[in-house]
C-alpha cells in the first residue's frame, strides 16, 4: 500500500466534502459565512476608502479599524461585531492586527483567503440593492393575496 503525501491526501479529503451531508464540514462554514453580519463586514473591509449611503463597496480591500467598522455597520452591537470578527479570524478569512498605542488600536484586513470570497460577497450585496424595489413589490402583492 503506497503512502499518499499531503497534498493528496487534502486532494481526497475535498472530494469527500458535500454540503448536503449534516456531518460535512463545509455546512458549518456555509452557515458562518451566510450569516447578514459577515456580508456586510466584508463588503466594508472591500471598499477602498470612506463611503457615503448609497455608494458601491468597490476598489481594493483595505484595513479598517474596529471603531469604523463599528460605524460603518450601524445596528451591529459591540458582541456581536466582536465574535463575528473572531470568528472569520479563526477561519483565515480576516486578519486582526494590535498595536500597543494608547488607547490600543485594532485593525481587520482580509486575507488572500478572504479576499477570494470577498468579490462574490459583493456581488450578492449588489444583486440585493439593485433588486430590492422589485422584492418589496413582490412581497407586497404576495401579503395581499388570499388563499
Amino acid at each position: 500500500m503506497a503512502t499518499a503525501t499531503a497534498a493528496q491526501q487534502r486532494a481526497h479529503s475535498k472530494v469527500e466534502y458535500d454540503a448536503f451531508l449534516a456531518a460535512c464540514p463545509s455546512r458549518d462554514l456555509l452557515n458562518r459565512i451566510s450569516g447578514k453580519w459577515v456580508a456586510l463586514i466584508f463588503a466594508a473591509l472591500g471598499s477602498d476608502g470612506p463611503r457615503q449611503p448609497g455608494d458601491v463597496c468597490a476598489g481594493e480591500p483595505r484595513p479598517m479599524r474596529y471603531s469604523e467598522l463599528s460605524r460603518t455597520l450601524t445596528g451591529v452591537s459591540q458582541k456581536m461585531l466582536t465574535q463575528t470578527l473572531r470568528s472569520l479570524e479563526r477561519d483565515g478569512l480576516v486578519s486582526r492586527a494590535v498595536v500597543p498605542t494608547v488607547p490600543v488600536t485594532v485593525t481587520y484586513e482580509l486575507t488572500d483567503l478572504g479576499i477570494s470570497l470577498h468579490h462574490m460577497v459583493r456581488g450578492l450585496k449588489s444583486w440585493a440593492e439593485t433588486h430590492m424595489d422589485d422584492v418589496i413589490a413582490n412581497r407586497a402583492t404576495y401579503d395581499t393575496r388570499t388563499d
